[in-house]
């Protein structure tokens, strides 16, 4: 399955960060939180970030708008049924984490991968809330996400 589509749960700064460097890579993102004000707060931190890069010289300014118009907010987690890839950035509360997994599970198309932004929580756990334990996947982006090397 070739990804196209990824949805970002969590518009907070590493939610933010990841859903800028999907959206630099060519990807189409849906960005989403449980309020309006947060998907806000994050694309204006996604904008400052791109600015930062335009005053370095390492982004051109048609390039900071392309960037930006892959890029969609939401506040409702049932726009993730189209996505290839969700990756969730929520904060690190295990029965949080395991509580949105569950959801997803419920929404997301079959071959979805689930994958949850950690650094300390266990993976299974988290995995075995969802009835596609396979699917679901650990990922760690350091924190600011922009500016993290492949």
């Amino acid at each position: 399955m070739a990804i196209k589509n990824i949805f970002v749960i969590g518009a907070g700064t590493m939610g933010n960060g990841i859903a800028q460097v999907s959206a630099q890579a060519g990807y189409s993102v849906t960005m989403s939180d449980i309020k309006d004000e947060f998907v806000s707060k994050g694309m204006a931190a996604i904008e400052k970030s791109l600015d930062r890069m335009i005053k370095k010289g390492t982004l051109q300014e048609n390039e900071k708008k392309e960037i930006m118009a892959r890029i969609k907010t939401t506040t409702d987690t049932n726009d993730a049924k189209d996505a290839d890839l969700v990756i969730e950035a929520a904060p690190e509360v295990i029965e949080l984490k395991k509580s949105i997994f569950k959801q997803l599970d419920e929404i997301c198309k079959a071959d979805a991968i689930l994958a949850t932004n950690t650094s300390s929580l266990p993976i299974g756990e988290i995995a075995a809330a969802t009835g596609r334990a396979g699917k679901v996947i650990g990922i760690h982006f350091m924190n600011p996400v922009p500016v993290m090397k492949g």
